[in-house]
């Protein structure tokens, strides 16, 4: 799961592209990152922070039947709150109480999009959850434009939906499907509040305050489900990774891409998601995907893609008038 949005239909692009717009790298940061840059190349760097989020789910998943899938939200949030607060070191002087109010809304949204989508992971397979929940963006971008191709675009993703559920959607947990829909609501309105965040605090200082919120709300419901274990050192220790592989790692690495690939194809690269998803699942869970789970998969892939292009295609016509 994982960001600022470049565009509606872009998860991960919430919380890495506030520090982008704002920030602007030194001398030494520059030389680091045209190094790792061109190694990756940009396009790299991005799927290299969706494997690191979808592999850290992937880890995620396993750890759920030992601490709880609060537990480990809460272990997750705690540990990139912690990280973020040490890094950003954020100014709490000087807000307004509207400052203060959408950051604690951010927090809440974050919050709760983590703890749905982990909840629907812990009942239905990765690929599918991840799917399920791209929804989200993808309505949000389609409610976005009026242009009446995004509808054939919302169809096609119903379409992969109603496969997905095998026409019926026996073949899924209802309750599951239900928390990833609901993480989905959640990512939509994600991507708002981080766009308004990022207007209102420098860098990334509200996506790390905001971080804090959502790790204080978490922390009762993660303590009551997993209690002692969460102090459990090797827990701990894997709670630590999957928070550096979903959430503090693909921010740092879309951060870097961010400032030489253009926001639209970094928000198609995003739209890959659900298959990158299904692969962890595969590989680290052993979560096979029939043919039409695929089929279902790939149709939403390309109903999100289109939904982007199709925003890009009218900023295009659109510019020229401005």
């Amino acid at each position: 799961m994982s960001t600022p949005s470049a565009s509606p239909s872009s998860p991960a692009a919430s919380p890495s592209s506030t520090p982008t717009a704002a920030s602007a790298p030194s001398p030494v940061q520059g030389r680091q990152d045209g190094r790792l840059g061109g190694s990756l190349g940009p396009v790299g760097l991005v799927l290299a922070g969706g494997l690191s989020v979808q592999f850290g789910g992937a880890l995620a998943v396993s750890l759920m039947p030992r601490a709880g899938a609060l537990g480990i939200v809460t272990l997750r949030l705690a540990v990139a709150a912690i990280v973020l607060m040490l890094v950003c070191r954020p100014r709490l002087r000087g807000h307004s109480r509207t400052d203060w109010g959408t950051v604690v809304v951010f927090g809440i949204t974050m919050g709760a999009m983590n703890g749905l989508f982990y909840q629907a992971v812990d009942r239905i397979p990765l690929g599918p959850a991840v799917t399920l929940e791209v929804l989200g963006p993808l309505a949000l971008s389609v409610l976005a434009s009026r242009r009446a191709i995004n509808f054939v675009w919302a169809g096609l993703a119903l379409a992969g939906v109603f496969l997905l559920g095998g026409g019926n959607f026996d073949s899924l947990d209802p309750v599951g499907a239900a928390f990833a829909l609901g993480a989905g609501a959640m990512w939509a309105a994600y991507i708002l509040f981080s766009a308004r965040t990022g207007r209102r605090f420098p860098q990334a200082d509200g996506l790390a305050l905001a971080m804090v919120v959502a790790a204080v709300l978490f922390l009762p419901l993660g303590v009551a489900e997993s209690g002692t274990k969460l102090l459990d050192p090797e827990i701990l220790a894997l709670g630590a990774a999957v928070a550096v592989m979903s959430s503090v790692l693909p921010y740092t690495l879309e951060l870097l891409a961010l400032r030489r690939l253009p926001a639209p194809t970094f928000a198609i690269l995003m739209s890959l998601e659900p298959a990158i998803a299904a692969t962890a699942g595969f590989l680290v869970l052993n979560q096979s995907l029939t043919a039409m789970e695929a089929a279902a998969i790939a149709l939403v892939i390309a109903a999100s893609m289109g939904a982007v292009r199709t925003q890009v295609g009218r900023r295009k016509l659109v510019a020229p008038e401005a």
